[in-house]
Protein backbone atom coordinates (compact mmCIF):
# COMPACT_ATOMS: atom_id res chain seq x y z
CA UNK A 1 0.00 0.00 0.00
CA UNK A 2 2.86 2.38 0.78
CA UNK A 3 4.32 1.69 -2.68
CA UNK A 4 0.93 2.32 -4.29
CA UNK A 5 0.50 5.60 -2.42
CA UNK A 6 3.99 6.67 -3.44
CA UNK A 7 3.21 5.96 -7.11
CA UNK A 8 -0.04 7.95 -6.88
CA UNK A 9 1.80 10.86 -5.26
CA UNK A 10 4.48 10.65 -7.96
CA UNK A 11 1.80 10.56 -10.67
CA UNK A 12 3.09 7.24 -11.97
CA UNK A 13 6.76 8.28 -12.06
CA UNK A 14 8.54 5.15 -10.76
CA UNK A 15 11.87 6.86 -9.93
CA UNK A 16 10.10 9.68 -8.13
CA UNK A 17 8.04 7.13 -6.16
CA UNK A 18 11.27 5.46 -4.98
CA UNK A 19 12.58 8.86 -3.85
CA UNK A 20 9.37 9.42 -1.89
CA UNK A 21 9.77 6.04 -0.18
CA UNK A 22 13.39 6.85 0.67
CA UNK A 23 12.40 10.17 2.21
CA UNK A 24 9.71 8.43 4.22
CA UNK A 25 12.22 5.78 5.26
CA UNK A 26 14.69 8.41 6.46
CA UNK A 27 12.03 10.05 8.63
CA UNK A 28 10.96 6.71 10.10
CA UNK A 29 14.59 5.70 10.64
CA UNK A 30 15.23 8.88 12.62
CA UNK A 31 12.17 8.24 14.80
CA UNK A 32 13.07 4.59 15.41
CA UNK A 33 16.83 5.00 15.78
CA UNK A 34 16.73 4.01 19.46
CA UNK A 35 14.48 0.96 18.91
CA UNK A 36 15.80 -2.56 19.49
CA UNK A 37 16.36 -4.50 16.26
CA UNK A 38 17.22 -7.91 17.70
CA UNK A 39 15.16 -9.96 15.22
CA UNK A 40 15.98 -10.58 11.58
CA UNK A 41 17.66 -13.06 9.25
CA UNK A 42 21.27 -14.26 9.32
CA UNK A 43 22.63 -15.48 5.98
CA UNK A 44 26.01 -17.12 5.30
CA UNK A 45 27.32 -17.28 1.72
CA UNK A 46 30.43 -18.84 0.19
CA UNK A 47 31.78 -18.08 -3.28
CA UNK A 48 31.93 -20.73 -6.02
CA UNK A 49 35.63 -21.36 -5.42
CA UNK A 50 34.96 -21.94 -1.70
CA UNK A 51 37.78 -19.55 -0.82
CA UNK A 52 35.76 -16.65 0.62
CA UNK A 53 32.68 -16.51 2.79
CA UNK A 54 30.51 -13.83 4.33
CA UNK A 55 27.86 -13.68 7.04
CA UNK A 56 25.28 -10.89 6.99
CA UNK A 57 22.64 -10.22 9.63
CA UNK A 58 19.70 -8.19 8.31
CA UNK A 59 18.03 -6.96 11.51
CA UNK A 60 14.49 -5.78 12.15
CA UNK A 61 12.28 -5.24 15.19
CA UNK A 62 9.81 -8.14 15.11
CA UNK A 63 9.87 -11.86 14.44
CA UNK A 64 6.79 -11.39 12.23
CA UNK A 65 8.78 -9.34 9.70
CA UNK A 66 11.87 -11.58 9.86
CA UNK A 67 9.87 -14.65 8.79
CA UNK A 68 8.45 -12.96 5.68
CA UNK A 69 9.68 -14.69 2.50
CA UNK A 70 10.44 -11.40 0.74
CA UNK A 71 12.47 -10.22 3.74
CA UNK A 72 14.57 -13.40 3.74
CA UNK A 73 15.02 -13.09 -0.03
CA UNK A 74 16.31 -9.54 0.48
CA UNK A 75 18.75 -10.78 3.12
CA UNK A 76 20.05 -13.43 0.71
CA UNK A 77 20.50 -10.90 -2.08
CA UNK A 78 22.39 -8.63 0.32
CA UNK A 79 24.67 -11.53 1.26
CA UNK A 80 25.41 -12.03 -2.44
CA UNK A 81 26.40 -8.37 -2.70
CA UNK A 82 28.48 -8.68 0.49
CA UNK A 83 30.61 -11.45 -1.07
CA UNK A 84 32.19 -8.81 -3.30
CA UNK A 85 33.17 -6.54 -0.40
CA UNK A 86 35.66 -6.68 2.45
CA UNK A 87 34.18 -4.38 5.12
CA UNK A 88 30.79 -3.32 6.42
CA UNK A 89 31.37 0.24 5.20
CA UNK A 90 32.22 -0.97 1.68
CA UNK A 91 29.19 -3.27 1.76
CA UNK A 92 26.75 -0.51 2.75
CA UNK A 93 28.08 1.68 -0.06
CA UNK A 94 27.92 -1.14 -2.65
CA UNK A 95 25.23 -1.24 -5.33
CA UNK A 96 22.26 -3.36 -4.27
CA UNK A 97 20.38 -2.83 -7.52
CA UNK A 98 20.53 -0.31 -10.34
CA UNK A 99 20.80 3.19 -8.89
CA UNK A 100 20.48 2.09 -5.25
CA UNK A 101 23.11 1.24 -2.64
CA UNK A 102 22.63 -1.25 0.18
CA UNK A 103 22.23 1.61 2.67
CA UNK A 104 19.62 3.27 0.47
CA UNK A 105 17.73 -0.03 0.22
CA UNK A 106 17.74 -0.32 4.02
CA UNK A 107 16.34 3.20 4.30
CA UNK A 108 13.70 2.48 1.66
CA UNK A 109 12.62 -0.73 3.40
CA UNK A 110 12.43 1.06 6.74
CA UNK A 111 9.83 3.31 5.13
CA UNK A 112 7.97 0.44 3.45
CA UNK A 113 7.95 -1.95 6.43
CA UNK A 114 7.70 0.66 9.17
CA UNK A 115 10.38 -0.96 11.35
CA UNK A 116 14.03 -0.22 11.97
CA UNK A 117 15.91 -2.20 9.30
CA UNK A 118 19.71 -2.35 9.54
CA UNK A 119 22.76 -4.54 9.09
CA UNK A 120 23.43 -5.93 12.55
CA UNK A 121 26.39 -8.19 11.77
CA UNK A 122 28.92 -8.42 8.95
CA UNK A 123 31.82 -10.91 8.90
CA UNK A 124 34.05 -12.15 6.11
CA UNK A 125 36.59 -14.97 6.01
CA UNK A 126 39.12 -16.08 3.41
CA UNK A 127 41.03 -19.39 3.39
CA UNK A 128 42.06 -22.17 0.98
CA UNK A 129 38.68 -23.78 1.75
CA UNK A 130 35.60 -22.24 3.39
CA UNK A 131 32.53 -24.00 4.74
CA UNK A 132 29.37 -22.55 6.30
CA UNK A 133 26.34 -23.38 8.41
CA UNK A 134 23.13 -21.48 9.21
CA UNK A 135 20.91 -22.40 12.13
CA UNK A 136 17.31 -21.36 11.56
CA UNK A 137 18.32 -18.03 9.99
CA UNK A 138 19.29 -16.97 13.53
CA UNK A 139 22.97 -17.97 13.70
CA UNK A 140 25.53 -18.13 10.90
CA UNK A 141 29.04 -19.59 11.02
CA UNK A 142 32.03 -19.83 8.68
CA UNK A 143 35.07 -22.08 9.06
CA UNK A 144 38.29 -21.85 7.07
CA UNK A 145 40.53 -24.88 6.43
CA UNK A 146 44.16 -24.98 5.34
CA UNK A 147 43.33 -27.01 2.24
CA UNK A 148 40.58 -28.46 0.05
CA UNK A 149 41.00 -32.16 0.93
CA UNK A 150 38.52 -34.91 0.05
CA UNK A 151 36.77 -34.45 3.40
CA UNK A 152 36.98 -30.64 3.44
CA UNK A 153 33.28 -29.99 2.85
CA UNK A 154 32.23 -32.43 5.60
CA UNK A 155 34.79 -31.14 8.09
CA UNK A 156 34.10 -27.47 7.43
CA UNK A 157 30.34 -27.93 7.82
CA UNK A 158 30.68 -30.02 10.99
CA UNK A 159 33.03 -27.53 12.60
CA UNK A 160 30.77 -24.66 11.47
CA UNK A 161 27.94 -26.37 13.35
CA UNK A 162 30.25 -26.50 16.39
CA UNK A 163 30.92 -22.77 16.09
CA UNK A 164 27.23 -21.98 15.76
CA UNK A 165 26.29 -24.20 18.71
CA UNK A 166 29.09 -23.54 21.21
CA UNK A 167 30.06 -19.95 20.41
CA UNK A 168 33.85 -20.13 20.64
CA UNK A 169 35.65 -16.79 20.74
CA UNK A 170 39.15 -17.89 19.70
CA UNK A 171 40.82 -20.76 17.86
CA UNK A 172 43.13 -22.14 20.58
CA UNK A 173 44.30 -21.52 24.13
CA UNK A 174 47.58 -20.48 22.54
CA UNK A 175 45.83 -17.26 21.42
CA UNK A 176 45.04 -16.14 24.99
CA UNK A 177 46.75 -13.20 26.65
CA UNK A 178 48.45 -14.54 29.84
CA UNK A 179 47.19 -11.54 31.82
CA UNK A 180 43.61 -12.32 30.80
CA UNK A 181 43.99 -15.95 31.86
CA UNK A 182 45.47 -14.93 35.22
CA UNK A 183 42.69 -12.45 36.01
CA UNK A 184 39.98 -14.86 34.84
CA UNK A 185 41.46 -17.61 37.04
CA UNK A 186 41.26 -15.42 40.13
CA UNK A 187 37.70 -14.35 39.34
CA UNK A 188 36.43 -17.88 38.69
CA UNK A 189 37.99 -19.33 41.81
CA UNK A 190 36.45 -16.51 43.88
CA UNK A 191 32.98 -17.30 42.48
CA UNK A 192 33.30 -21.04 43.19
CA UNK A 193 34.57 -20.44 46.72
CA UNK A 194 31.64 -18.11 47.39
CA UNK A 195 29.21 -20.72 46.04
CA UNK A 196 30.82 -23.37 48.27
CA UNK A 197 30.11 -21.32 51.37
CA UNK A 198 26.39 -21.46 50.62
CA UNK A 199 26.54 -25.13 49.56
CA UNK A 200 28.33 -25.98 52.80
CA UNK A 201 25.70 -24.15 54.82
CA UNK A 202 23.01 -26.20 53.08
CA UNK A 203 24.92 -29.44 53.59
CA UNK A 204 25.31 -30.03 49.84
CA UNK A 205 28.29 -31.33 47.86
CA UNK A 206 30.91 -28.66 47.32
CA UNK A 207 32.13 -27.71 43.86
CA UNK A 208 35.67 -28.56 42.83
CA UNK A 209 37.95 -25.52 43.12
CA UNK A 210 40.40 -25.71 40.19
CA UNK A 211 43.98 -24.56 40.47
CA UNK A 212 44.01 -23.55 36.80
CA UNK A 213 41.52 -22.86 34.00
CA UNK A 214 43.59 -23.09 30.79
CA UNK A 215 46.05 -25.45 29.13
CA UNK A 216 48.29 -22.41 28.87
CA UNK A 217 48.90 -22.75 32.62
CA UNK A 218 49.59 -26.49 32.57
CA UNK A 219 53.36 -26.44 32.12
CA UNK A 220 55.49 -29.59 32.07
CA UNK A 221 56.27 -28.94 35.73
CA UNK A 222 52.58 -28.66 36.65
CA UNK A 223 51.73 -31.89 34.81
CA UNK A 224 54.69 -33.68 36.39
CA UNK A 225 53.49 -32.64 39.85
CA UNK A 226 49.94 -33.74 39.00
CA UNK A 227 51.33 -37.16 38.03
CA UNK A 228 53.23 -37.43 41.33
CA UNK A 229 50.12 -36.41 43.27
CA UNK A 230 48.12 -39.09 41.44
CA UNK A 231 50.75 -41.71 42.31
CA UNK A 232 50.61 -40.68 45.96
CA UNK A 233 46.82 -40.98 45.86
CA UNK A 234 47.00 -44.48 44.36
CA UNK A 235 49.54 -45.53 46.98
CA UNK A 236 47.32 -44.21 49.78
CA UNK A 237 44.41 -46.19 48.31
CA UNK A 238 46.50 -49.35 48.41
CA UNK A 239 46.48 -49.86 44.64
CA UNK A 240 49.23 -52.28 43.43
CA UNK A 241 52.07 -50.36 41.79
CA UNK A 242 52.10 -52.69 38.79
CA UNK A 243 48.67 -51.40 37.66
CA UNK A 244 49.41 -47.70 38.10
CA UNK A 245 50.36 -47.30 34.44
CA UNK A 246 46.83 -48.28 33.47
CA UNK A 247 45.21 -45.83 35.90
CA UNK A 248 47.48 -42.77 35.66
CA UNK A 249 46.54 -41.68 32.09
CA UNK A 250 42.88 -41.44 33.10
CA UNK A 251 43.68 -39.46 36.24
CA UNK A 252 45.91 -37.07 34.29
CA UNK A 253 43.22 -36.64 31.64
CA UNK A 254 40.71 -35.82 34.42
CA UNK A 255 43.15 -33.31 35.94
CA UNK A 256 43.53 -31.57 32.58
CA UNK A 257 39.76 -31.55 32.02
CA UNK A 258 39.10 -30.08 35.48
CA UNK A 259 41.69 -27.36 34.94
CA UNK A 260 40.91 -26.22 31.39
CA UNK A 261 37.35 -24.93 31.75
CA UNK A 262 38.16 -21.63 30.01
CA UNK A 263 39.53 -23.45 26.97
CA UNK A 264 36.47 -25.68 26.75
CA UNK A 265 34.20 -22.64 26.78
CA UNK A 266 36.06 -20.28 24.47
CA UNK A 267 38.61 -22.16 22.34
CA UNK A 268 37.19 -23.91 19.27
CA UNK A 269 39.88 -26.57 18.86
CA UNK A 270 39.90 -27.40 22.58
CA UNK A 271 36.14 -27.83 22.94
CA UNK A 272 34.51 -31.26 23.11
CA UNK A 273 33.18 -32.08 19.65
CA UNK A 274 29.37 -31.84 19.73
CA UNK A 275 28.94 -34.92 17.52
CA UNK A 276 31.28 -37.07 19.61
CA UNK A 277 32.19 -35.69 23.04
CA UNK A 278 34.84 -38.39 23.50
CA UNK A 279 37.14 -36.29 21.32
CA UNK A 280 38.02 -32.63 20.96
CA UNK A 281 37.37 -30.62 17.82
CA UNK A 282 41.11 -30.70 17.06
CA UNK A 283 41.13 -34.51 17.34
CA UNK A 284 38.09 -34.77 15.06
CA UNK A 285 39.69 -32.55 12.40
CA UNK A 286 42.97 -34.49 12.59
CA UNK A 287 41.11 -37.78 12.11
CA UNK A 288 39.72 -36.56 8.79
CA UNK A 289 42.96 -35.75 6.99
CA UNK A 290 45.82 -33.26 6.82
CA UNK A 291 43.75 -30.05 6.71
CA UNK A 292 43.67 -27.84 9.80
CA UNK A 293 41.28 -25.12 10.94
CA UNK A 294 42.83 -21.71 10.24
CA UNK A 295 39.95 -19.40 11.15
CA UNK A 296 36.26 -18.99 11.85
CA UNK A 297 33.54 -16.36 12.17
CA UNK A 298 30.11 -16.33 13.84
CA UNK A 299 27.13 -13.95 13.76
CA UNK A 300 24.01 -14.39 15.88
CA UNK A 301 20.88 -12.35 16.41
CA UNK A 302 20.28 -10.72 19.78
Amino acid sequence: MDCKKALVEAEGDFDKAISILREKGQKIAEKRADRDSSEGAVIAKVNDAATKGVIVSLNCETDFVSKNDSYIAMARQMAEVALGTSSKEEFLAAEYEAGMTVQEKLTEQTGVIGEKIEIGGFKTLEAPFIGSYIHGNKIGALVGLSGASDNAAEVAKSVSMQVASMGATTLSYKDFDPEYVASETTARIAVIEKDNIELGRLGKTLKNVPMYISRMQLTDEVLAQATEDAKAELKAEGKPEQIWDRILPGKLERFISDNTTLDQEQCLLDQNFIMDEKQSVAQYVASKGDATVVGFERVALG
